[in-house]
C-alpha cells in the first residue's frame, strides 16, 4: 500500500518538485557568482590559530555570505556553538539597560527563554534590566493593530521575528507578510532594529529578509546554509554598522571583526555554502513527500504537501505519545550514523519538556542532516527537517511512515 501511496505522491508533486529545482539553479547560481566575485581560491582554505589575526580565508568568507545573504556585512564564525548561541550574541551586541525588546510573532524557541528573562537567569537580558513584550500571531498573521499601537506607545529599540514555528504550533513566516509588516513598521517608526530569526528559512525563498526591510538575520550553519558539511558555527548578517557590534559582542570592544582563529573550519564553512542549494532542495523534497503521505494516513501535517513554505520543517501532529516515539525512532534507525541507538524522551537543556530527537548525523545536531525531534506534550507533535538527499530522506520517511502504521 505505502508504495503505491509513495509513487502516487510523486506523480503529484511532480511539478512542485520541478519548482523546487528552479530555485536551487537560482540559489547556485548566487552562490557560484559569489565565489568569483570574491576570488575564492585554494589559499582561503587555510587555517589561523590564536588571535586570528589575518585570516583571509575567514574574511573571504563573511564578504561572500554577505553577497548571498544580501546584506552589508556578514559575521560567519565557528565560535558560534548554535543559531541560538548567534541570536543571544545580537540581542546582548544591540539592546541596552532600558532598552525594550518586542518579539512579534509570539513566544520566541525555547532555548532563547532563559536568553531573555522569560525564564529565571541572573545572565538574562533582564538581569541587565533590559525589558521584553511580545505579541502574538494572530490566525497565523501579525497582528497588525496590535503591533502599530505598541510602536505608537512606546519606544521600542528591537523587534523580533521568528520565521519557524520551533516548538509551537503556528505556520511560519513568509517573505511576503514580513514584506507587508516592515511596510507598515516603517510607517511609524524609520529607526527600530527589526531583527530575523533565520534558521531554517535559508535558500526555501528567493527573497532574503534584508532585501524586504529587515536589518539584521541569525541563522545556523548546522542548518541550511552549512549544506550539511559545516561542522558548528552560525551567521549573523544585514546593517554593517549593527555586525560590527555583533563581533565585538562575540569577541572584544575593539577588535570584532578582525580576530577569532577559523581553525580548520574555512573550507567546509565554504564547500558546505556551495553544496547547500542542492541539500536544501532535498530537504524540501522529503518534507512534501512526508506530507503528503502522512496527511493521506490521516495524520494532522503543517505545511500541507502545496502549501507555500518558508522553512526545511514538517511538523506531525500525532495526538499519542507512543506513535511520536515510534515515528523518531525510526527515523533514527535508516540515518547513517548511531542507526542502532534508540532514542528515548529524556530532559535537555534549555528546553522544559523531556525532548525525544533523532539525529544519525555525521554532526552532533545537525539539523540539514535527516533529523526529526519533538516535546513530550500534547498534541505530540514530531518536528522533521533535513535530507541531504532526496533518496536518503525518503528512505527513512517511507520506512518510518510503515512502523507507525503497523503500531496504530
Amino acid at each position: 500500500m505505502i508504495d503505491e501511496l509513495v509513487k502516487e505522491a510523486e506523480e503529484k508533486c511532480a511539478q512542485i518538485f520541478k519548482q523546487i529545482d528552479e530555485n536551487e539553479s537560482y540559489f547556485s547560481q548566487l552562490v557560484l557568482d559569489a565565489f568569483h566575485e570574491e576570488n575564492i581560491n585554494e589559499s582561503h582554505f587555510s587555517m589561523t590559530t590564536g588571535y586570528g589575526y589575518n585570516d583571509l580565508g575567514r574574511d573571504a568568507i563573511e564578504r561572500v555570505f554577505a553577497r548571498v545573504l544580501k546584506g552589508e556585512k556578514a559575521l560567519v564564525r565557528n565560535q558560534f556553538i548554535s543559531g541560538s548561541h548567534a541570536l543571544s550574541t545580537a540581542l546582548f551586541a544591540l539592546l541596552r539597560p532600558k532598552d525594550t525588546m518586542l518579539s512579534i510573532t509570539g513566544l520566541p524557541y525555547d532555548t532563547l527563554h532563559e536568553v531573555i528573562g522569560i525564564k529565571e537567569n541572573k545572565s538574562s537580558l533582564k538581569s541587565f534590566n533590559i525589558n521584553y513584550e511580545q505579541i502574538d500571531l494572530k490566525d497565523n498573521q501579525f497582528d497588525t493593530e496590535k503591533i502599530i499601537k505598541k510602536l505608537q506607545e512606546k519606544k521600542i529599540k528591537l523587534i523580533e521575528i521568528q520565521r519557524s514555528r520551533g516548538y509551537s504550533t503556528r505556520k511560519s513566516i513568509l517573505i511576503k507578510d514580513i514584506e507587508e509588516i516592515i511596510k507598515k513598521i516603517r510607517e511609524v517608526d524609520k529607526n527600530v532594529i527589526i531583527m530575523v530569526d533565520n534558521c531554517y528559512c535559508e535558500m526555501v525563498e528567493t527573497t532574503s529578509p534584508l532585501e524586504v526591510g529587515a536589518n539584521i538575520i541569525v541563522g545556523s550553519l548546522i542548518k541550511n546554509l552549512g549544506g550539511s558539511l559545516a561542522s558548528n558555527g552560525a551567521y549573523i548578517c544585514g546593517d554593517e554598522d549593527l555586525i560590527k557590534l555583533c563581533a565585538e559582542r562575540l569577541n572584544l570592544p575593539g577588535e570584532g571583526l578582525d580576530v577569532g582563529p577559523s581553525l580548520g573550519a574555512n573550507k567546509s564553512f565554504l564547500q558546505g555554502l556551495y553544496f547547500a542549494p542542492s541539500v536544501i532542495a532535498s530537504s524540501l523534497k522529503t518534507s512534501i513527500l512526508a506530507s503528503y503521505l502522512l496527511e493521506k494516513l490521516e495524520f494532522s501535517v503543517s505545511p500541507k504537501y502545496d502549501e507555500p513554505r518558508a522553512d526545511i520543517v514538517e511538523a506531525i501532529t500525532f495526538n499519542n505519545k507512543e506513535l511520536l516515539i515510534k515515528y523518531v525512532q525510526t527515523i533514527q534507525r535508516y540515518s547513517p550514523i548511531d542507526s542502532a541507538t534508540l532514542p528515548i524522551p529524556a530532559p535537555m537543556p534549555g528546553y522544559d519538556d523531556d525532548i525525544i530527537m533523532a539525529s544519525g548525523a555525521f554532526t552532533q545536531g545537525s539539523s540539514i542532516e535527516l533529523s526529526c525531534d519533538g516535546p513530550l506534550r500534547e498534541p505530540f507533535i514530531a518536528y522533521e527537517q533535513g535530507g541531504v538527499t532526496y533518496n536518503y530522506g525518503k528512505i527513512a520517511v517511507v520506512n518510518a511512515i510503515k512502523e507507525i502504521i503497523e503500531q496504530k
